[in-house]
């Protein structure tokens, strides 16, 4: 690799659509080691990881829980890379590091205090820990185990139920003994969500009746749903919950990208009081320094070690298709976990 590839945002989009117009794809100068400062570290970037939470930094807007991106200046996000130099005692050369402060370059340098090591892992890919051992795992987690605490015999909706979320939360709620069902935007989607264990699944693009595909895959109504996608989806899943029923609410993709006259205004929120429902809104990153966490790691590599997981990967190659493959995602032609690989690592761990 002789040239350094930087992917920059070129406009802000605070509503509507973004396309490839508003990313940046040039060479810049290949950063090297003479340019390190006490305590950074020169990272050869392995895979960048595509989420939808990126889309709210392309808006502009100041009141969210992340920075938006800034006109000019490198995307970043969740990643993986090799160290090939630091200045940092911690750190050395042929280290694998993550964190979520990846620059969307192949080569870049920064502080390593943003960045964590990865242990020796019984040679899974570094990609991995972007998907079954990373954040996306671990918001399934955090949303079906700790918040909405299931209970053997419970009923779970899954939106988005292939995705790099979703797939986790069907599989951990089929370990607790729950009935799951799961929705998916294709045929082939929905066939995974069964070979995961899903009890019903179902394509919310061709069902006749969103109300009436749930309505029919839980008669008796649902007890906890994982919210992925937001509006039309939750408004009719408000409607089908159980009394004291509880919902993680992970995300809305589906209004990410809806400018204000196609918002979809939820309709069934009095819902809310008339079954006494919890819904939990919550921000994954807050959880890394609670006994969650080390719960996830602990039951999640048990589960490795015993292949009682699956886990798909939706890998792009290359980092200058890397816009393409973050637009991708808020259309759904994503199947699985979207990463981009940037470059090879020297070794697998």
């Amino acid at each position: 690799m002789t040239t350094n590839t930087v992917v920059t945002l070129n406009k802000l989009v605070p509503s509507g659509a973004p396309t490839l117009e508003n990313f940046k794809v040039a060479a810049a100068p290949v950063p090297t080691k003479d340019a390190l400062k006490d305590g950074e570290i020169l990272v050869r970037t392995l895979y960048l990881s595509c989420d939808p939470y990126m889309r709210g930094r392309l808006s502009g807007r100041t009141d969210s829980y992340v920075a938006s991106f800034e006109a000019g200046k490198p995307i970043d996000g969740l990643g993986v890379g090799v160290v090939e130099a630091s200045s940092h005692a911690d750190y050395k050369e042929g280290d694998i590091v993550t964190g979520g402060a990846f620059k969307w370059e192949t080569r870049f340098i920064a502080s390593a205090k943003g960045f964590t090591k990865i242990p020796s892992t019984n040679g899974m890919s570094p990609a991995s820990f972007l998907g079954v051992l990373g954040m996306p795992s671990f918001t399934a987690y955090v949303g079906t185990i700790t918040l909405c605490k299931p209970k053997q015999g419970e009923t779970i909706l899954v939106s988005a139920a292939s995705g790099a979320v979703g797939q986790m939360v069907v599989q951990l709620a089929k370990a607790r003994g729950l009935r799951v069902i799961g929705a998916a935007g294709s045929d082939d989607k929905v066939q995974y969500v069964k070979d995961l264990g899903a009890d019903v699944a179902f394509n919310y693009k061709t069902v006749k009746s969103l109300g009436s595909a749930i309505k029919d895959a839980a008669p008796n109504g649902i007890d906890i749903y994982f919210d992925n996608v937001g509006g039309e989806f939750l408004d009719v899943a408000l409607k089908n919950m159980r009394p004291n029923g509880r919902i993680a609410e992970c995300g809305m993709i589906s209004q990410y990208n809806a400018t204000a006259e196609e918002a979809y205004h939820i309709q069934n929120l009095a819902y809310v009081v008339m079954k006494k429902l919890t819904i939990y809104g919550f921000i994954v990153s807050e959880y890394y320094t609670t006994p969650a966490y080390g719960e996830f790691i602990k039951e999640v590599s048990q589960m490795l070690k015993e292949n009682k997981i699956k886990y798909k990967m939706d890998e792009v190659v290359g980092i200058e298709n890397g816009p393409q493959a973050l637009l991708d995602l808020f259309e759904g032609k994503n199947f699985g976990k979207r990463v981009v690989k940037v470059s090879d690592p020297a070794h697998r761990l």
